[in-house]
């Protein structure tokens, strides 16, 4: 399932609620996962992964303010 993923920019959530984003899956087999960001390379063991997500579209962030 996660070789249909390759190449593509995702999210990775971990089981310790923990996240890694801004990055490409660069590899997947049955017991790690290569995860590339622009500064460091990741290898992911499989069992610590809850679920991956897909980055389709940047969220823009609400602006907080006061206007006068």
């Amino acid at each position: 399932m996660l070789t249909n993923l390759l190449d593509q920019k995702v999210t990775v959530h971990f089981t310790n609620g923990a996240n890694v984003s801004g990055g490409v899956l660069e590899q997947a087999d049955d017991k790690f996962v290569a995860y590339r960001t622009d500064y460091e390379l990741f290898y992911i063991p499989i069992t610590s992964i809850q679920s991956v997500s897909i980055d389709n579209v940047k969220r823009q962030r609400s602006t907080i303010g006061f206007s006068r």
